[in-house]
């Protein structure tokens, strides 16, 4: 009998998060890139390489859906291999393991070259990348935000097509659209062809969103940024995102984007199955020291968390998840497994990935150690100490 290339290792001395609660004194049992076992301390195999951690506790690697930049670029600058590499990298090491790297509105060309370059990372096996946001250019310019109203269009035959061919190619194809830009019939033909279709930076009615839904659209991007907002009428993206259970949001929750009164009313209020996630709508600053970059020729600059353009747009985010993780906890009353989950299982379920953001045996072995502060401590990206 051969030797096990992948010899047991396993993680103890924190609580570990697992899909059916909390467990103490429980080990996490890795063998390569994958986990093994949860098992009692009194369980462990013999033999197994021990790491021993100082409290805290062991969690999932974050699953991330929009990521612009970060490690000081913006995927905008060179949608290629390269930028792709330094982007996940930088991700990686703050506790997104598992990124889809985003495209803001771009030229056709760049957006054709960002499809390339994500179906090549994928193919040599880039880590942390599982798809592509590709985050416009068919938007509303009404609520353009920080996108560039100059390269904002509708949707045309040639872009629909071009969109279905790379959800063929692409594990997962993550597209945010608005209702004034595609029409349902185009949502159904991305829908049926794979593509995850997005709501966002739309001033869409509640009727819109419905006609969406039916047409296949399943998620809302960055939960009451650029979209029409909840009114006693016309309850507007924000009212459909909550009320509509065939919708999943992302959410900002970084204390500029959204106010932790909207975020505790949203969670209480949002209809099922859909789920509420977190996103870090990175920018180029993620995992770096930079206090400013360019994006479509555009100085963004950073102030402490806030990104924005000179007339005070705000421009993406400064975040990492695990500060977002925090900002539930203490800032919005949300229980510490939730906010977990918000950033891991629940973006993981949306994308169809159950081997992602969670830990249970048979799932990648992309594990986090938080400790009592809920810092970042530690990371393992397939098993591999980062």
């Amino acid at each position: 009998m051969t030797e096990d290339v992948h010899p047991l290792r396993a993680l103890t001395g924190a609580r570990i998060l697992t899909p059916v609660g909390w467990e103490d004194d429980f080990a996490l049992v890795l063998r390569g890139d994958q986990i093994a076992a949860v098992l009692p301390m009194g369980k462990l195999p013999e033999g197994a390489e021990l790491t021993e951690l100082d409290g805290g506790i062991l969690t999932a690697g974050f699953v991330d859906l929009q990521v612009n930049g970060g490690g000081g670029v913006m995927f905008n600058d060179a949608p290629d291999l390269e930028q792709l590499q330094v982007i996940a990298a930088a991700h990686a090491k703050i506790g997104a393991t598992s990124i889809l790297p985003t495209l803001i509105t771009d030229t056709p060309n760049f957006v054709a070259r960002a499809i390339e370059a994500t179906v090549e990372a994928i193919a040599t096996g880039v880590p942390g990348i599982i798809g592509l946001h590709l985050e416009g250019p068919h938007l509303a310019v009404s609520r353009k935000g920080a996108h560039d109203a100059s390269l904002i269009r509708p949707m045309s035959e040639t872009d629909l097509e071009m969109l279905c061919a790379a959800a063929s190619r692409l594990p997962v194809l993550k597209v945010t659209l608005a209702c004034e830009a595609a029409t349902p019939a185009q949502i159904r033909r991305l829908s049926e062809a794979g593509v995850l279709v997005s709501l966002g930076h739309t001033d869409a009615s509640h009727a819109d969103c419905v006609a969406a839904v039916a047409a296949g659209a399943r998620c809302v991007t960055h939960l009451f940024n650029a979209q029409s907002q909840l009114g006693n009428r016309e309850p507007g993206v924000v009212g459909a995102a909550l009320d509509l259970g065939g919708l999943s949001a992302g959410l900002i929750a970084d204390g500029v984007h959204v106010h932790p009164a909207s975020i505790r009313a949203a969670l209480a209020a949002k209809t099922g199955p859909g789920q509420v996630f977190l996103v870090s709508d990175s920018m180029a600053t993620g995992g770096s020291d930079i206090d400013r970059f360019t994006l479509n020729g555009r100085e963004i600059r950073r102030d402490d968390n806030r990104l924005t353009l000179a007339d005070g747009t705000l421009a993406g985010a400064h975040l990492e998840l695990a500060t977002a993780v925090k900002t539930l906890v203490e800032g919005c009353d949300v229980a510490l497994e939730t906010a977990l989950e918000m950033a891991s299982a629940r973006p993981a379920n949306l994308i169809g990935r159950s081997d992602l953001g969670r830990l249970h045996p048979g799932a990648r072995a992309d594990v986090l150690h938080l400790n009592d502060a809920l810092e970042l401590q530690q990371v393992w990206q397939s098993g591999l100490a980062l």
